[in-house]
């Protein structure tokens, strides 16, 4: 029997155990494991915390701190206190805190579960996942959604270039409070192919098509910084657009029946998975084997429309868990949603992240 409780709004799952697993509980740990919240948290609670703390008698305490993951293990480390066990982070950031010594390097063949065939974690987990210190769990894009019904059924927006029409497509916008995927989706909609968005923003001469262009619509936008404040104004009518996590809006659509559409043109396509806070890897290394391997990867797709990040795990995924619908058109990879995808440059925002962050900063305040 699993108990759930929630606690300043985190989730503590607290494993009830048998008489025989008392004598595993002597040994258990109270994992603290940071993450996105919401949707996203849910699935990763029915994948696999909930499974591991029937196993093991762990505690597993969630902490939806991942919008300020990297900030977080910064202020950590610097105290000397690091209290977080195992991080869900952004590639890009994971990038930074290897760099910083704020995380530990893996070895992924040696760590990682491998395939049910045999094939090593390194051939398994697709182009990109496993980074020094980092190991994708999920494949997912930054999209933009928007409300059916405050739109003509005959004039539905079906591309980025009709977030930037006010005249033909009004109201209130909601995008992240950051520059990663606005700065994209400006150059996108100003006339920019995708596959060329990278190399115009390296030049001086981009950065300022963007903003010239977010300039357009910056008094209809209301700016977000938690992933479950589009959905909600969305939901509100408070905006006719907002930019969201594909799995959120999915969950939304699915679970709560809202009228949103989303608009797969431009999607920002991307990683994100785990990294291990310095000192902290004999502590969680046999959860992250666990939650990382192929049945738990395709057991979250089933919950969640992000795809997992093992080759292995896709043909075990097909139908919703709850609903019973197919997945695969709410895929980010689904050919028709993939055709204009822009594959996030981690390297990139590693390199440019800060900078970028402060010129936007100093732009909203202007």
């Amino acid at each position: 029997m699993i108990k759930t409780r929630t606690f300043k709004g985190s989730t503590i799952v607290v494993a009830g155990l048998s008489t025989l697993a008392l004598a595993v509980s002597a040994h258990a740990e109270t994992l603290n494991i940071v993450s996105w919240g919401g949707a996203y948290t849910e699935s990763q609670q029915k994948a696999y915390h909930a499974p591991w703390a029937a196993q093991n008698g762990d505690e597993i305490i969630n902490i939806d701190r991942s919008g300020n993951a990297l900030a977080g293990l910064r202020a950590q480390s610097q105290a000397g206190n690091v209290t977080w066990d195992l991080v869900d982070m952004l590639p890009a950031d994971a990038m930074i805190a290897c760099a910083e010594g704020l995380i530990e390097p893996l070895d992924h063949d040696a760590l990682l579960a491998a395939a049910p065939d045999g094939t090593p974690p390194s051939e398994d987990f697709v182009d990109g996942a496993l980074g020094e210190c980092f190991v994708a769990s999920i494949v997912y894009s930054n999209v933009v959604a928007f409300n059916t019904e405050m739109f003509p059924e005959d004039k539905q927006p079906s591309s980025i270039a009709d977030v930037f029409d006010l005249e033909n497509f009004p109201g209130k916008r909601t995008l992240l409070r950051k520059p990663i995927n606005n700065l994209e989706w400006a150059l996108v909609a100003d006339g920019v192919a995708p596959e060329d968005v990278y190399d115009v923003l390296e030049t001086e001469e981009g950065v300022e098509r963007a903003f010239a262009k977010l300039d357009t619509i910056k008094d209809e936008v209301i700016w977000w910084e938690e992933g479950a404040q589009p959905p909600q104004l969305l939901a509100d009518k408070e905006v006719a657009f907002g930019s969201a996590y594909n799995g959120r809006i999915f969950n939304a659509m699915v679970n709560e029946n809202q009228p949103f559409e989303i608009i797969w043109d431009a999607q920002v396509f991307e990683l994100d998975g785990w990294v291990v806070p310095t000192g902290k890897l004999d502590k969680v290394k046999d959860y992250l084997r666990f939650a990382t391997d192929t049945q738990r990867l395709a057991d979250q797709a089933q919950y969640i429309s992000y795809g997992p990040a093992r080759k292995s795990s896709s043909d075990l995924v097909s139908t919703h868990a709850e609903t019973g619908i197919d997945m695969m058109p709410h895929m980010p990879t689904f050919p028709p949603n993939f055709a204009t995808a822009i594959p996030k440059d981690d390297e990139f925002w590693a390199d440019y992240g800060d900078e970028l962050t402060q010129r936007f900063d100093a732009w909203l305040a202007q």
